[in-house]
């Protein structure tokens, strides 16, 4: 059973939903989800990490994470959490480490719906010209991401 909870930071408010043993969604904005509200073990340890990363003494999140979705985005989202805190990739680059170089679109299309912001960084994929390109959450929220990142 899903349970969320959500928590105000410097970059707005976040909603985190989990299971009992997995975080399977995070997002930005209030009860995003139509599950019943209530802090859990897990859910306060990922809003512990969050807080840490927000001040900047994290890199690195140490949670169970389940997102749901196809497996090519289960590919996607698996090398979005290789990139390194501080660094980026192009949406070209993901396709190509997941072995589908001509698949960027489609990467793109998956990195759009990561169920789980932050956590599994999407807001380090680029266009390959630099440009930020969008964001679910805006592209407002991607920039402050990758400027707290000194990106």
């Amino acid at each position: 059973m899903h349970t969320q909870y959500t928590y105000y930071f410097p970059i707005g408010s976040i909603t985190v939903a989990a299971t009992q043993d997995a975080v399977t969604h995070v997002c930005f904005g209030k009860s995003c989800f139509d599950f019943p509200v209530r802090k859990t073990p897990l859910i306060s340890r990922c809003a512990q990490e969050l807080e840490e990363y927000f001040s900047k003494k994290r890199t690195r999140f140490d949670l169970p994470l389940l997102p749901e979705g196809t497996d090519f985005q289960q590919k996607v989202w698996q090398a979005l959490q290789k990139i390194p805190y501080g660094q980026t990739r192009s949406y070209r680059d993901i396709a190509a480490a997941i072995g589908s170089p001509r698949a960027y679109r489609a990467v793109g299309r998956a990195n759009h719906a990561n169920p789980i912001a932050v956590l599994i960084p999407c807001h380090r994929v680029i266009a390959q010209t630099g440009a930020l390109c969008g964001y679910a959450a805006g592209a407002d929220i991607k920039k402050q991401l990758l400027e707290l990142e000194h990106v």
